[in-house]
């Protein structure tokens, strides 16, 4: 089995707890988080949270999103409660699809050009004056808790946790995790191993515990349940090890594109080391049916161990007073033009699901078609809680969208790929997506694009790039491009930038 990478293992500091930012106020609180939460403000119990970021779901992997190809494989009743009982988002996207920067972003709300999380190299914390939006709930009296993949700066191990159980990595051996855990902000630098347990039926039982010692607990809780399988090696369940047997899986059209050279698509998607069948690699993605089987298989363990948590918290009568978010870091690559894994700007790889379940705020049964990203994540949460979003919060709260009111949602949005040469070899390149058009621009030399009209070709099968007559086209999303990036304060160059927090380019290690 995989030998599980953890990332070293830097002396402990304590540091500036974040709270919320207001004009002209510095975003770190100048004192210490105190080891007992107050009491939460303004009277009355506020709603609780539980914060499910799972690991590369793509959008029409779960049941109720699912294509007639993949519908017998997206078994996720659980996962499918949420989105019928909550909102469900049609279009919904992650602006850096990879488990590091991603992740990041959906601690703070911030581009990961923001939050300087440029790739998957993730051992130093974030600066101090960028709080992680549990920093702030602590100060409104929540109790909070990181389980399962954090794979953030430093796991994020330096803010303050009533309790965590989490590791660092890409992911941790399935059947002996490796975990650092603590709790009341004391984490030890030693890591501790569970023999002979499935990861995340783990992370589900270590979740469940706490939430047990949170019953007669007068404050509210947050919990972040982020549980890492399908993530590469595709290690099953021992009662999933015979899932699908006999079951034909679905072909893409594009799956023997690589024998046609690729028609449209620039050289730097086609020579792309994410590819199933002739990449000697850790994962051993040697078969479509093996990835496709096995990704389903484990999908299908973390919808289980979501209804766990939501028998759990019915059973006390928590769930309607629980704020349920469900997404995804990014979405999956499963053969379309022979690919894996994510990284992309392409739909698999960029869009995800996502839906949140709270009665008190939304109708259930209620869809929206807005565009929606990981970056809206936490200031919705903050403002469902009753709290003050950051100024620096690049993401906008989705509450008025998803109960159709807001008119004035955004009509496009920036997305960001740096860590190269490390994974797969896939090119830095950022992008704009409208809600009809995709722009994809590799920017390290030499440069390449890629233009879809998402209407007529969703497939994007058509690249348009280059091409006279959509010029125009090209041009217009270009310099919107470049308007995208001064909005967000993107200041990154267009060599390769390798912060301190990012990197990944000398780090060939498989992530």
């Amino acid at each position: 089995m995989e030998q599980e990478h953890i990332e070293g293992t830097p002396t402990r500091r304590e540091f500036l707890q974040g709270s919320a930012a207001v004009a002209g106020a510095s975003l770190a609180a100048a004192m210490m988080p105190k080891a007992e939460a107050e009491a939460p403000k303004g009277g009355g119990k506020k709603p609780n949270i539980l914060y499910l970021y799972t690991e590369g779901v793509r959008w029409d992997s779960i049941g109720v999103n699912s294509t007639p190809e993949s519908r017998p494989f997206a078994q996720t009743p659980n996962m499918d409660r949420i989105c019928k009982e909550g909102v469900n988002f049609k279009n919904a996207f992650v602006t850096n699809a990879l488990c590091g920067p991603s992740r990041a972003v959906a601690m703070t709300g911030m581009y990961s050009h923001n939050t300087g999380v440029l790739g998957n190299r993730v051992a130093k914390p974030l600066p101090e004056n960028i709080p992680i939006f549990t920093d702030i709930l602590k100060e409104e009296g929540y109790d909070c808790a990181m389980i399962g993949k954090a794979h953030g700066p430093n796991g994020f191990r330096d803010r303050y946790w009533d309790f965590y159980c989490a590791f660092n990595a890409p992911s941790t051996n399935y059947y002996n995790a490796v975990v650092y855990e603590g709790s009341k902000g004391k984490i030890p630098n030693e890591t501790r191993t569970y023999e002979r347990i499935y990861a995340d039926d783990l992370f589900t039982d270590k979740a469940l515990w706490w939430l047990k010692e949170q019953k007669n607990d007068d404050r509210p809780f947050c919990l972040c349940l982020w549980h890492q399988t399908p993530h590469a090696p595709f290690y099953r369940p021992r009662k999933y090890l015979n899932l699908f047997n006999g079951m034909p899986v679905p072909v893409p059209a594009t799956f023997d594109d690589d024998l046609k050279g690729y028609p449209g698509k620039p050289r730097a998607f086609a020579n792309a080391h994410n590819k199933i069948g002739d990449e000697p690699n850790v994962d051993a993605t040697r078969s479509l049916e093996e990835i496709y089987k096995d990704y389903y298989a484990g999908l299908k363990d973390v919808d289980d161990n979501v209804g766990r948590v939501l028998q759990y918290l019915e059973s006390i009568g928590e769930l309607d007073n629980t704020i349920i978010m469900l997404t995804s870091d990014h979405g999956f690559f499963l053969g379309e033009w022979r690919c894996y894994d994510k990284r992309f700007m392409h739909e698999p790889s960029s869009k995800v699901p996502m839906a949140i379940r709270y009665p008190k705020a939304f109708k259930a049964g209620s869809k929206s078609d807005g565009q929606v990203l990981n970056l809206d994540c936490v200031p919705t949460l903050l403002e469902l809680a009753g709290v003050k979003t950051p100024e620096n919060v690049d993401g906008k709260s989705f509450v008025k969208l998803a109960q159709g009111k807001d008119p004035n949602w955004r009509k496009d949005w920036l997305y960001e790929y740096f860590e190269y040469p490390a994974g797969e070899q896939v090119r830095p390149h950022r992008g704009v997506r409208t809600e009809r058009y995709k722009y994809i621009h590799y920017f390290a030399e030499p440069q390449e694009f890629e233009v879809y009209d998402l209407l007529k070709d969703p497939g994007e099968l058509h690249n348009l790039a280059g091409m006279p007559e959509h010029a125009e086209l090209q041009n217009t999303l270009a310099a919107r491009l470049v308007e995208l990036r001064k909005e967000t304060g993107d200041h990154t160059t267009d060599a390769l930038n390798q912060s301190p927090l990012g990197g990944g380019g000398e780090d060939k290690k498989k992530e």
